[in-house]
């Protein structure tokens, strides 16, 4: 049997499907024999978890709701109950001049990236080819293969400032962006997945102003940002202007599974992937709209989001630094500044080992992380960091977030030559 040039690129081993396969087989084990510090699922926190399965319960006993959720089609654009009400919070909260036109729907964010990155780059007619720019490496692995061609993305180096207590912070470095004709949009994500890393406010504007420039669209993906589920730490404000595409999910509340992507941006935007649901999936799917309808309506996912989310994830996050503190004495271990989002990115500065053989042998014992050389899609140049970093996720219940970072230790220093 032959495979096409497009099958051969999306069978193919690729860092996220490699991410996926973990989780799944850990989620499968029921976590007794693996330590999953690797994947992107959310943590089961009690005071949400509790809300969705209210909703549900209610639903369930409404009879119309329920076989509305189950038994009838979205529109294209996404469940119009559910857009309507974001945009009135959106505009409510952030002060945003937004409509219905201006929000759809996807099936997740990892869809959400595929059509927007097929939309602005790739081959356009007369045989010009665009790319979409990352001005911060490393950047979300789940981009690296979304792109239907090759030679997708461009990419840059970050400055690196140091901190005191062995924390460092990325910061983009403007003076090497070059955004030529040959860039169909730029694209970041804030709170940075691997890093934690949230781009400034000051970052963020200059970015915008460099995007309106040049005439092209600005993407935030904002999947772990504000106004909900807000996992940010620092003093960051929502960004969204005409040209900016702010892509957002309702995974991160603590509902990955109805696999919910948002999408906000000009009109014109919102009719191209309202198309695209049609005739990749004929309409996104309606069970996460509906479970989170209410608390959005209401804008209780605001105080949800304010006061059970973002304390939950900043108090693991400390927890899990001070373990790495104490375990990794005597190892160069330093950690970016952990400023959201659920990921601590190390980086072990002169690792002997790639990354990619130190996530084989804590594989092997039971640990998985995801390794760094994953997340620098579009940069392409030799970059021994790149093979020095790795992504780990404190999500998980305190005493295997513990171990993992005890078992993490062990093989970096065995790796140094220190001994186990």
């Amino acid at each position: 049997m032959q495979i096409s040039t497009f099958g051969q690129k999306f069978t193919a081993q690729s860092g996220i499907l490699q991410l996926m396969d973990d989780l799944g087989e850990a989620l499968a084990t029921g976590g007794d024999s693996v330590r999953m510090l690797g994947g992107g699922n959310p943590a089961y926190i009690p005071g949400m978890q509790g809300v969705f399965r209210q909703r549900m319960l209610d639903m369930l006993q409404d009879e119309e709701s329920f076989e509305r959720m189950v038994g009838d089609y979205s529109p294209p654009q996404g469940n119009k109950a559910f857009i309507a009400a974001l945009a009135d919070l959106l505009r409510r909260e952030c002060g945003w001049d937004i409509s219905p036109e201006h929000i759809a729907l996807t099936n997740g964010s990892q869809t959400s990236f595929f059509y927007l990155f097929n939309l602005f780059a790739g081959a356009f007619p007369g045989g010009e080819r665009k790319r979409i720019l990352l001005p911060l490496a490393p950047e979300y692995i789940g981009y690296a293969d979304a792109g239907v061609t090759e030679d997708f993305f461009t990419a840059n180096k970050p400055d690196i400032e140091y901190i005191d207590d062995r924390l460092f912070k990325y910061h983009v470095n403007f003076d090497a962006i070059d955004c030529g004709e040959d860039i169909g949009a730029i694209c970041v994500s804030r709170p940075t997945n691997p890093t934690g890393n949230v781009l400034t406010n000051e970052e963020i504007a200059k970015l915008s102003a460099l995007a309106r420039r040049n005439d092209i669209p600005f993407i935030i993906d904002n999947a772990y940002g504000m106004p909900f589920p807000s996992i940010v730490f620092t003093d960051a404000m929502p960004h969204w202007d005409d040209h900016i595409v702010l892509c957002m999910s309702l995974s991160k509340l603590g509902m990955p599974g109805p696999r919910t992507g948002i999408v906000i941006a000009a009109p014109h935007i919102i009719k191209a992937v309202a198309a695209m649901n049609a005739v990749l999936s004929l309409a996104p799917t309606s069970t996460g709209a509906a479970l989170a309808l209410d608390v959005v309506r209401s804008g209780e996912i605001i105080r949800l989001s304010r006061e059970v989310i973002r304390p939950y994830y900043k108090a693991k996050a400390e927890q899990a630094v001070s373990w790495i503190r104490q375990e990794m004495q005597g190892a160069p271990c330093h950690i970016h500044k952990p400023e959201g989002a659920f990921f601590l990115w190390l980086w072990f500065k002169d690792l002997p080992i790639s990354s990619q053989d130190l996530y084989e042998r804590l594989k092997a014992r039971g640990v998985i992380i995801v390794p760094g050389h994953h997340f620098f899609p579009g940069l392409n140049e030799e970059w021994r960091h790149k093979q020095e970093c790795i992504r780990m996720s404190y999500a998980q219940e305190d005493a295997v977030v513990h171990d993992g970072i005890r078992i993490i230790a062990q093989e970096v220093r065995a790796a140094y030559g220190a001994g186990k």
